[in-house]
């Protein structure tokens, strides 16, 4: 059985590390060498591909921290999950979720990404 409060934990380590090359490493054992990620704001695939999202997000919004808001639903090898983006301690400004797509070994293969809260310019 695949734990799916797990995955996500993970999943938002990696996009919380700031540090290149421990990003990098997460990135690398979260994520099979082919992921595709998709979601309004991005299209790559590959490890330099999310990793290069994941440093963006960090240059848009310096200091901002990911967070799990409400519970992990899971079944068969996919997941989803919906997550807060702001500055620590306070209710997040951007709010969207994630579906994950495992492969067999329990690596994200693809990710859809969807966004339900973002401030207005």
């Amino acid at each position: 059985m695949t734990d799916f409060n797990a995955i996500a934990a993970a999943y938002l380590n990696a996009f919380n590390a700031t540090d290149e090359t421990e990003r990098k490493r997460l990135v690398a054992d979260l994520f099979t060498a082919d992921v595709s990620y998709t979601d309004p704001m991005a299209a790559v695939a590959g490890h330099d591909g999310v990793d290069a999202f994941i440093a963006g997000a960090h240059q848009q919004f310096p200091g901002w921290v990911f967070t799990l808001v409400g519970p992990v639903d899971g079944h068969g090898r996919q997941a989803r999950f919906t997550w807060g983006l702001g500055p620590e301690g306070v209710e997040p400004p951007v709010v969207g979720f994630d579906v994950v797509v495992l492969d067999g070994e329990g690596r994200i293969g693809q990710v859809l990404g969807f966004l339900d809260k973002v401030p207005s310019a």
